[in-house]
């Protein structure tokens, strides 16, 4: 079975029973089909195998210190039993003894080796679906119990019944994000278009784990960066090429199962975990011109495949990471459109850093990402703007670099705050209602200028109330003289 061609491994209360067992009371009998094996905390939906190494031919638990027992090879085992003179000896009859001092973590991983190599079926396969799995009606013998779980269960002899205690747990890894304003890890980031985000899975790896690959998924809106994967715990860990160095290597290229990459742990490291650890994975990805505006996300998921052929797997873990978008509107102070205005966006009040923003379509702009060259200026349609990518808690600032015509430039900088949320406007019948970033332009009345009318008209004004004046004293004189 394909199994056991990357068996993972610790090996769990592996004994031989006639060099190291005690019984609970004297039994003796010969083989009668009535062996049992009783595995508790069994994990459901797991596969459980049972491989009859030796045949209990008969035995006495009460003589000697650790009773009598006569072995002999299952028939199937008997070739390679031969050739494992470091574990066991067989004498010119057949019998099987343990050679002293040998380690039956070792006999047994070469076992399940040969067992995948060579095809041998298991005597009996139960899948769990309780907390308990028996094996009952065994032939009485020496048996190697192993689980799709990823480790084995342990290497026991049936006299006739034998408990075993299911001790492997099932992995589990857990994402994060990293938020940039305050450094902080957790489950949602936000970020602007062409940022760097940083995320980190934390694997929760088991004594015996058996086919680690680590399966990551990003959404259209974030673009890996091959170069940054890396296991940063534990630091001895070695990144190979593919699965001949190395301790793990990552693929990013021909996967056909959704994912951006894959994280492949080779059997040879897995096989030094003795105890639970974490293993860390940390990597980058931009937020590209794909991505998705709030209240949408861009979603990362990440899944760890296990267990024979990496055929299980555990619950996805996701981040989210969310940008924004800001309405702009240009208004004059009766909160009519106007149309003409160029802008360019700050990352502070004054001073500071230009943001270059590309055109995505007439009076709709994104934020560049790195190496992208962004307009000049951005310019209103119909009086307003439409810019995608902002970074939550960030202040931003518009500066008017051109005013509609007729209207006065603005003195400074308009700030645009985002708190976690679109800035939306509503605009009806080219009336701004409500929302988004409200600009107002003024503008002021004709102003005279010197040498024209402006100054003519007065004195031809003051020529007529002058001559006015005259006509009204001489009509007075006479009307006085007639009286």
């Amino acid at each position: 079975m394909k199994l056991f061609k990357k068996l993972a491994g610790l090996l769990l209360a592996m004994v031989m029973v006639f060099s190291m067992s005690t019984a609970a009371f004297a039994a003796q009998g010969t083989n009668n089909d009535s062996g049992s094996i009783t595995i508790n905390d069994a994990v459901k939906g797991h596969t459980y195998n049972a491989y009859q190494i030796l045949v209990l031919e008969s035995y006495n638990t009460d003589a000697g210190a650790y009773g009598a027992y006569a072995y002999r090879a299952n028939p199937v085992w008997e070739s390679w039993l031969s050739s494992q003179t470091a574990y066991v000896n067989i004498d010119a009859q057949g019998y099987v003894t343990w050679v002293q001092d040998a380690d039956p973590a070792a006999f047994a991983k070469e076992a399940l080796a040969y067992a995948g190599e060579n095809n041998i079926q298991p005597t009996e396969t139960v899948t769990a679906d309780s907390t308990t799995v028996q094996f009952e009606n065994l032939n009485l013998g020496y048996y190697l119990l192993d689980t799709t779980l990823g480790t084995l269960c342990s290497l026991d002899t049936t006299i006739p019944n034998v408990t075993m205690q299911e001790k492997n747990e099932v992995p589990s890894q857990e994402k994060k994000v990293q938020e940039d304003s305050d450094e902080s890890w957790g489950t949602e980031n936000t970020a602007e278009i062409g940022d760097t985000v940083n995320y980190r899975t934390t694997i929760k790896a088991k004594p015996g784990a058996q086919s680690y690959v680590l399966h990551d998924e990003m959404s259209v809106g974030l673009t890996l960066k091959p170069e940054s994967i890396t296991v940063t715990e534990p630091d001895s860990l070695t990144k190979g090429e593919d699965a001949d160095n190395g301790d793990y290597h990552v693929v990013t290229t021909g996967l056909s199962d959704g994912c951006t990459f894959e994280v492949v742990f080779h059997q040879s490291y897995l096989d030094t975990i003795t105890a639970d650890m974490d293993i860390v994975v940390t990597y980058n990805a931009v937020v590209n011109e794909n991505a998705e505006v709030s209240p949408s996300a861009n979603p990362n998921k990440t899944t760890l495949k296990y267990g024979e052929d990496s055929e299980f797997e555990t619950v996805p873990s996701e981040t989210k990471t969310y940008t924004f978008k800001v309405d702009v509107v240009k208004t004059d102070d009766k909160n009519k459109v106007l149309d003409g205005a160029q802008f360019k966006l700050y990352d502070a009040k004054t001073g500071g850093n230009e943001i270059a923003l590309v055109k995505v379509s007439d009076g709709v702009y994104r934020f560049a990402k790195v190496g992208e060259t962004g307009e000049e200026y951005i310019t209103t349609v119909n009086g307003q703007l439409e810019i995608k990518g902002f970074d939550a808690n960030t202040n931003y600032y518009l500066e008017e670099t051109k005013a509609p015509d007729g209207y006065n430039k603005l003195a400074e900088r308009e700030e645009i705050a985002v708190k976690e949320a679109n800035l939306e406007a509503s605009v009806s019948n080219d009336t701004w209602q409500s929302g988004g970033v409200h600009i107002v332009n003024k503008t002021g009345s004709l102003i005279p200028s010197t040498g024209g009318m402006g100054t003519t008209i007065f004195y031809i004004i003051g020529g007529v109330l002058v001559a006015a004046a005259g006509i009204f004293f001489v009509i007075r004189r006479r009307v006085s003289a007639g009286k």
